[in-house]
């Protein structure tokens, strides 16, 4: 298959093939990414199915769509088959109520005086972890179906429109989805088969709703959709699998007979990482991974030009980190990216009419790499999500969308147009507005665009 980006492998160690043919639309922030899927469900004609990891009572869709459940009954009383399948993880829901709908005997009451009839199963991960996956499908394995896949929780604050204006009524997160169609679509529907088919608690008494006969199993999926364009698209994964020392399957163990699990999503970042000739562009909400870390310095080495976009208050697991005494080689590692002049450590935040700024929390799992290939999914860069949480990125080589997408994106970071400038002169571009924002920051004057540089020796101290 010729593709744009040939240079950067796509893996062989997931469950699904590279697949051409595909329509692939970025959407950037959550309230454009929200309002195009409700779009999509209102236009759905047979089914809609979501995975859902985290989820807040609060939530509300863009254009007064409602809530996730309004969004769901409305579909389920045209006819559609409607169906979630809920994380569920009892000792967070005893911590920290509220932030995932766990199917408590609460959540229950509440779908039961609502009188939705929507199907849903609850799941488990194994340990501390979370399945962390994010998507929705609509009319599977019929003629026009339709996959999104990304990062972006269910939450009040990423609901946000593109520019990430200040807000005086919460904060502001920025966000990635992607919109598939065509035969990668159906990989999306065979891994959501997969999951409700092994939810950890659906045979439990309160591992579905409703407790009806109709919650039943699915069929897999053995057509691919037809093609719907020309982007070459990947769908890879995480999905950990516990086995006992003499290999046998742990209970709760499913999915795979691939030994430890699937880590396609891993293995894509380190080769696209590995065979990078130009420019590396990253956005996350976490730069933990000693893996990503030690090919960014090889990449380095080569010359290539490296932005990697994370918050500018660090997630709680990254700060953690800087007090083990067992992580300095780490943030050695961390700390040495700033010593090349080809490295930009930047974050985003806007002004305030009142002054000050608005820190705006990045949560996006996205990577591009020479303009040509990019992922975008709920795979953060770290271990617990390359090897531990349930995770689903859809990674695609196509050299006029991924241009495009960049060029969106620093538009909105940088509030310039690098439609006419090269990858290489659009990233040095943004690290020199970055850091005239640094300096800009460190006085208290009015930023000139959203990005900030950072200190990778500082980070998360």
């Amino acid at each position: 298959m010729q593709r744009d980006g040939d240079h950067i492998p796509f893996v062989d160690s997931g469950s699904y093939p590279l697949r051409a043919g595909n329509a692939v639309v970025p959407l950037i922030d959550g309230e454009n990414a929200f309002r195009r899927i409700c779009e999509a469900v209102a236009a759905a004609r047979r089914s809609v199915w979501v995975t859902v990891a985290f989820h807040a009572p609060e939530f509300r869709m863009p254009d007064e769509h409602g809530d996730l459940f309004d969004v769901l009954d409305r579909a389920r009383e045209r006819g559609l088959d409607v169906r979630v399948i809920f994380w569920r993880h009892l000792q967070l829901e005893a911590i920290s109520p509220g932030v995932h709908f766990s199917g408590t005997a609460e959540h229950r009451r509440q779908l039961a005086e609502r009188g939705s009839r929507f199907l849903a199963r609850w799941d488990q991960a194994h340990q501390f972890y979370c399945q962390h996956q994010k998507s929705w499908l609509i009319d599977a394995g019929a003629p026009g179906e339709v996959a999104f896949v990304g990062g972006i929780n269910l939450d009040t604050d990423s609901v946000v429109a593109v520019g990430h204006p200040a807000r005086d009524d919460g904060g502001s997160t920025h966000d990635v989805y992607v919109e598939v169609r065509g035969p990668a679509a159906s990989d999306v529907h065979h891994n959501f088969v997969q999951r409700w088919n092994e939810s950890s608690d659906r045979g439990a008494d309160d591992g579905c709703w409703p407790e009806a006969p109709g919650n039943c199993d699915l069929p897999f999926p053995v057509i691919a959709s037809p093609r719907a364009g020309a982007v070459p698209v990947q769908i890879q994964r995480t999905v950990r699998r516990e086995r006992y020392a003499d290999g046998t399957p742990a209970p709760g163990a499913r999915y795979f007979d691939i030994a430890g699990g699937e880590f396609s999503v891993a293995d894509q970042y380190k080769r696209a990482l590995e065979t990078a000739r130009r420019t590396i562009y990253i956005e996350d909400q976490a730069i933990g991974s000693p893996e990503v870390v030690e090919r960014l310095l090889g990449a380095l080495a080569r010359g290539v030009e490296v932005v990697f976009l994370v918050p500018i208050d660090p997630n709680r697991e990254m700060a953690a980190g800087r007090k083990r005494d067992n992580a300095r080689a780490f943030w050695d590692a961390l700390a040495a990216l700033g010593e090349s002049p080809h490295f930009t450590l930047a974050g985003i935040a806007a002004n305030r009419p009142a002054g000050g700024y608005q820190h705006i929390y990045v949560h996006a799992k996205i990577a591009l790499v020479d303009d040509t290939w990019a992922t975008i999914g709920s795979c953060n860069i770290g271990n617990r999500s390359f090897y531990g949480d349930t995770e689903l990125n859809a990674s695609f080589w196509h050299g006029p969308t991924v241009r495009t997408l960049r060029v969106d994106l620093l538009r909105e970071h940088l509030g310039a147009d690098t439609a006419d400038m090269d990858d290489v002169e659009a990233l040095r571009l943004y690290a020199r507005l970055a850091r005239a924002n640094a300096d800009r920051y460190r006085a208290g004057e009015r930023l000139e665009g959203l990005a900030v540089a950072l200190d990778p020796a500082t980070y998360a101290l």
